[in-house]
């Protein structure tokens, strides 16, 4: 356990730390852009490239990266010497230099890490200018990509290539013409891009960004001459609660109904129903495959990323998901089909909004095929969580004083078993649990999933059925079903 010494205090660091590491593990502050450490998932992006870490070393002559420097015995360590201070401002600069100046315009403003380090660092003034990048945006059904944005911190790159294994973003050229983007400059939509949304997620300034639909929500609403219905998916209840300050894991069902009332939605519905749908189907197809000799195994899809992840990857296995469309899906063509029979309503004057926690249901609306009508699709617009969280903001909506309200009937109803959708391998287990009760007649007590050869986040069960052992396999992200299906 090597002694080191930060701005003179002594402290014992593991062998393994980094001087990132154990300045943040002794209480100090050094800021960082294109370091990020996911130790839920295991994933560690550091490749030193923005540096905006650097650290004075004694007896050392030019400073250092922290997020990649390992610490020695009797290392002696400045955060905040002024040589230090001044590298990263210079650091942050040369960034702002070829970035556009647009902070007011861009998604990701007041959220942007380059902004706040901005700040932080006092940047009021920039004395390097010159030559800007120019590319064009890049704009798909679910993810806009800006290249002027890009900072190259190679954050996307990890999320796609190492934990997706999906492999579409990689940085391209040298020098000033360095950017990450697709082979070839392709767009998005022309790439095998899932539109799973990782690399959304942890890109720091508004060079990926997910497609919002907000104004287009805001006009259908104030559009008499329609009736918009909204569904929500289960994730969104206990994410929404914590966007407005509750504890994480709060359900806030009855507030979010509510407030989707309010902002003048004519019916709230559950993504729940459509599940309960998604779990007949593929129980149906699961227990017919099962007796007939169909093919097996079979994959649930009610991920529009799973289901393209295959369609690109795993060309030759696309027999083995369920023919069933996703719950986002077949809620809306019962909506637009049977809700809007039973109450007279020209479904082309009806708009369906979905609420959902993932970019993927955007890009899966859009896709022409799986619609149930060629004159109208069944699911307008999708907007996630974080959008939805905007609107009531922007409309001045107290979401704590909101009454709670209930779902609308009868699309509001469903029987409890779809809530287990919103995590890993509820889909597989709910439509397990209704075609093992279907076969034996009993009811299938709980499932023991054990952890497969040492893969983290892939696990697997066995269940008996009149005899015949059924394995059940269950992955967390594409990289993980890569390795469930090669096995």
């Amino acid at each position: 356990m090597p002694k080191v010494y930060i701005n003179d205090h002594e402290f014992e660091a593991s062998e393994k730390d980094t001087v990132l590491t154990a300045v943040k593990k002794f209480g100090g502050y050094i800021p960082t852009l294109c370091y990020m450490n996911l130790k839920d998932i295991n994933i560690e992006n550091k490749p030193s490239s923005c540096r905006v870490c650097m650290v004075e070393i004694e007896g050392r002559r030019t400073l250092a990266p922290a997020c990649t420097t390992p610490v020695f015995e009797g290392m002696k360590i400045k955060t905040h010497s002024r040589m230090a201070v001044e590298a990263r401002r210079t650091a942050v600069q040369l960034l702002l230099s070829d970035h556009p100046q647009d902070c007011l315009k861009c998604p990701k403003n007041g959220e942007c890490e380059l902004q706040k380090i901005a700040s932080e660092l006092n940047i009021v003034n920039n004395p390097y200018f010159g030559k800007t990048s120019n590319y064009d945006l890049d704009i798909s059904a679910a993810i806009i990509r800006d290249p002027n944005k890009c900072i190259m911190c190679r954050r996307c790159e990890t999320m796609c290539n190492e934990f997706q294994t999906v492999g579409v973003l990689s940085a391209i050229d040298r020098g000033f013409g360095a950017v990450v983007k697709p082979s070839f400059d392709m767009p998005l939509e022309e790439t095998t891009c899932t539109f799973c949304g990782q690399c959304v997620a942890v890109c720091p300034t508004g060079a990926l960004v997910e497609r919002s639909y907000i104004d287009e929500v805001w006009k259908e609403l104030e559009n008499e001459e329609k009736h918009v219905v909204v569904q929500t998916a289960p994730a969104v209840r206990v994410a929404l609660a914590e966007e407005f300050g509750y504890e994480p894991g709060t359900i806030s069902t009855g507030k979010m109904v509510g407030v989707l009332k309010l902002m003048g939605f004519d019916k709230v519905f559950d993504t729940n129903f459509g599940a309960d749908l998604t779990i007949m189907e593929e129980a149906t197809e699961f227990k017919e495959r099962l007796e007939n000799g169909g093919f097996l195994p079979m994959l649930t899809s009610c991920c529009p990323g799973w289901v393209k992840f295959i369609e690109h990857q795993f060309p030759d296995l696309l027999e083995m998901p369920s023919s069933a469309k996703s719950p986002q899906q077949m809620f809306g063509a019962i909506a637009k089909s049977y809700y809007a029979q039973k109450n007279n309503i020209d479904p082309k004057k009806m708009t369906v909004v979905s609420i959902m926690p993932c970019l993927a249901k955007k890009y899966e609306a859009a896709r022409e095929e799986i619609n149930a009508s060629p004159e109208y699709r069944d699911v307008d617009y999708v907007l996630t969580t974080r959008e939805l969280a905007k609107m009531i903001k922007e409309a001045g909506i107290n979401f704590k004083a909101v009454p709670e309200r209930e779902y609308d009937s009868p699309l509001g109803e469903s029987t409890g078993a779809a809530a287990i959708f919103g995590r890993t391998g509820g889909v597989a287990e709910a439509a397990l649990r209704t075609a093992y009760e279907w076969i034996t007649g009993n009811e299938l007590k709980e499932v023991e999933f054990e952890q497969l050869h040492g893969y983290d986040s892939l696990r697997v069960a066995e269940v008996e059925i009149n005899g015949k052992k059924l394995r059940v396999g269950v992955a967390y992200g594409l990289g993980n079903a890569r390795k469930l299906l090669e096995d």
